[in-house]
């Protein structure tokens, strides 16, 4: 299985997350997996992906736009990451690709647990909406606060998703 593995972060968070995913994906894959900013993510998704993993930070309860990244970067967010988010680079992708097996997945603050809204699930709705491919699952990993730290456990959490991931679509 050959896996795409797609991250949007602004703190760090996010992307030690799709990480962690990687290497349970390379766990069990069998296949290469590569791990791409989502400024550096191809658009189309090449043909030999078997899977995408998508991922970014939930911002106002979805997932990012140009408003809430600028916010983030005025809050002390890492710079270079004003530019398009994962909700600019599903807007790119060609659509009716059922073929492809897609995850998303999204960090958030911890104590907004219980509130809806997620950027994973707004990206899975939203690759559903537009046959951008087949979703498969989507997961939430949590964060302190908005510049983190990531809750302990998480990073375990991410690997063994990636694992099940590769178990159920390889």
């Amino acid at each position: 299985m050959t896996a795409l593995v797609v991250h949007e972060s602004h703190w760090g968070n996010t992307r030690a997350v799709a990480q962690a995913i990687a290497d349970g994906l390379n766990d069990s894959a069998g296949g290469p997996v590569e791990v791409v900013d989502v400024g550096s993510a191809p658009s189309p998704i090449p043909t030999d992906v078997d899977l995408v993993v998508l991922g970014g930070p939930t911002h106002a309860f979805s997932m990012s736009r140009p408003s809430t990244r600028h916010d983030a970067h005025d809050r002390g967010a890492e710079p270079g990451h004003e530019g398009p988010g994962i909700r600019e680079w599903l807007e790119t992708l060609p659509r009716n690709n059922a073929s492809t097996a897609v995850a998303t997945f999204d960090t958030r603050a911890e104590q907004v647990r219980r509130l809806p809204g997620s950027a994973a699930r707004a990206a899975a709705r939203f690759v559903s909406r537009h046959r951008l491919g087949r979703m498969v699952a989507s997961e939430s990993f949590y964060v302190e606060d908005s510049p983190g730290p990531l809750l302990d456990g998480e990073l375990e959490r991410a690997r063994a998703w990636g694992r099940a991931l590769a178990s159920g679509h390889s």
